[in-house]
């Protein structure tokens, strides 16, 4: 009996690719991971019963159109703002995603450009790197204080509450802000979201990107932020207007952002590679081994559940 055919849109880790490859007649191409063109998609799509995607495939209603004998998607990532779940939904397809698993290595990232963009990191290491430590100073790349300061949590999911868990080792008071309270608030106290950007030292963004939190941060959020303050994202792109957030970092409205996602990526704007007051990193929060490993496995565990009839692990509602 043929295998059900797979399309795996990108590189994945070789012993994810063998446990599929027992099961499926997989198409795939590990040796690269430049993404595909949408006509692209909708060629390799158009036979394939199951698709194994990432959160940078573009999975819309003209690619599941293409798609008639397709059965389940399994995303390996926690967005799925990237597929059209209505689609699906309409079509019976179930969608699978990958929570839980990168949470604590995501939580520690952001924290990681917390520290970052307090204590300048980055151009403390351009510094270096460029020759021009010419000796020490008491006023050299000073930063601002982490321990003892305010930190603002937007999004009290998982993430959020690993993230709250931390600051209280940093003696932080903790505020957050979410579309309801959360049930374990873990030290950290709910105010509303113009309370929030204006109280804290820190900002970070643990949101998941929809409608409702396109550009939840812009000019005017912004600007009820202290001139002191950190904006740090590890959501989603499209949760900040990048334009409005260059102008003030330029401004020096805030004093810095630490920046993991990005508008439109990778074509990030170009002013923010000119910026001192930022930190730039390409997507990589859930980024460990071990973590983007679970990360492949748990879609792949999903792939194998629909094909013996099983209810997926971590089905998307």
């Amino acid at each position: 009996m043929a295998r059900p055919r797979l399309l795996v849109t990108r590189r994945i880790y070789p012993d994810v690719l063998e446990r599929l490859i027992a099961h499926f007649e997989v198409s795939h191409n590990q040796e690269s991971d430049t993404p595909r063109s949408k006509q692209e998609l909708i060629d390799l799509i158009a036979p394939s019963e199951y698709l194994f995607c990432t959160v940078a495939d573009r999975i819309d209603a003209d690619i599941l159109a293409a798609a008639q004998g397709l059965k389940m998607i399994a995303t390996g990532a926690v967005g799925t703002n990237n597929i059209d779940l209505a689609a699906c939904r309409a079509r019976g397809i179930p969608v699978s995603n990958t929570p839980d698993v990168l949470t604590e290595t995501t939580a520690d990232f952001g924290w990681a450009l917390i520290m970052a963009t307090a204590r300048r990191i980055g151009e403390a290491e351009r510094y270096v790197r460029g020759g021009h430590w010419k000796g020490w100073s008491f006023d050299q790349i000073t930063g601002v204080d982490v321990y003892g300061s305010t930190l603002g949590i937007i999004g009290m999911g998982r993430i959020g509450a690993a993230i709250a868990r931390r600051a209280q080792g940093f003696g932080m008071q903790v505020l957050y802000h979410n579309r309801s309270r959360a049930q374990q608030e873990q030290a950290a106290r709910y105010v509303d979201k113009e309370t929030l950007l204006r109280s804290a030292d820190f900002v970070i963004l643990v949101v998941p990107y929809s409608q409702e939190t396109h550009h939840l941060i812009a000019k005017a959020e912004l600007a009820l932020m202290k001139p002191t303050a950190c904006l740090i994202n590890i959501a989603r792109g499209g949760v900040v207007n990048d334009a409005d957030l260059l102008a003030a970092l330029q401004a020096r409205q805030i004093r810095a952002a630490g920046l993991d996602v990005f508008e439109n990526e990778p074509a990030l704007l170009p002013g923010f590679c000119q910026l001192d007051n930022a930190v730039l990193t390409p997507h990589i929060a859930s980024a460990t081994r071990a973590t983007r490993g679970a990360m492949n496995h748990l879609a792949a565990d999903n792939l194998l559940a629909h094909l013996a009839g099983r209810p997926l692990k971590t089905p998307v509602a």
